[in-house]
């Protein structure tokens, strides 16, 4: 054999032995890709049943109206994600209006982004202050993490609260969500996700808070099993 053929050859077991090494990296992949995508959906809820979940009636407050909320974005891709979206007005004889809105997804896929209070807000025209999170009480011994802040317009002083769930995790951020529905995924599971907005009108937060954090508590409360599941446990 001649040195040009040996050096040829050569090559040719170089490349096999590559091509050999590729394939099976690709095969490794493949298959890890394969075991962890995530086959169980968490499908609660079906169109329209939140409506009858969340009472009329919640502590000192009752359903008044569904207008004169901050909607979030109305675009084709938010129909799509949200299979169920319920927005409702409370009034009380000694405490100020609260405004509720809870945005719903049988499969979460991270895009909670789109009804974000910090989206929406501007969306409509108001500035914002900076978002604080803090722990909300909401049942004895039972604390999440909330978001809190002041949206500010022409027109009127909004003091908005919020949380949002995403599988079985109560994620703050963007981030926090998206690494919420990876660990989700890790294990298979396609997680379901809610937003869950409180708000009112009043000039400063200082006396709205505790407006906020007794409505919720109330909310909660007044909840059925799977309807606290809903909301806050996953």
């Amino acid at each position: 054999m001649s040195a040009e053929t040996k050096s040829e050859a050569g090559a040719a077991g170089q490349l096999t032995r590559r091509h050999l090494l590729m394939g099976a990296a690709l095969t490794a992949t493949a298959v890890v890709a394969f075991a962890r995508e995530p086959r169980e959906t968490m499908r609660r809820l079906k169109p329209g049943e939140l409506e009858s979940m969340i009472p009329v009636r919640i502590g000192q407050w009752g359903f008044e109206t569904r207008s004169g909320l901050v909607l979030p974005p109305d675009d084709p891709l938010a129909k799509s994600l949200y299979s169920d979206v319920l927005t409702r007005v409370y009034v009380s004889e000694d405490r100020p209006p609260v405004m509720l809105l809870i945005a719903y997804s049988n499969t979460q896929n991270g895009m909670l982004q789109l009804h974000r209070p910090e989206v929406c807000y501007p969306a409509g025209g108001y500035t914002l202050t900076e978002t604080k999170t803090k722990a909300l009480a909401i049942s004895p011994g039972v604390e999440i993490p909330a978001r809190f802040f002041s949206a500010e317009s022409p027109a009127r002083t909004e003091q908005v609260m919020y949380w949002t769930r995403i599988g079985t995790e109560s994620p703050t951020s963007w981030i926090d969500q998206r690494a919420a529905v990876i660990r989700a995924n890790l294990k298979q599971v396609i997680p379901d996700g809610i937003l869950v907005r409180i708000s009112t009108v009043l000039p400063d937060y200082g006396s709205a808070e505790p407006v906020l954090r007794e409505f919720a508590a109330s909310l909660v409360k007044e909840l059925q099993s799977n309807g606290r599941k809903l909301l806050v446990s996953g």
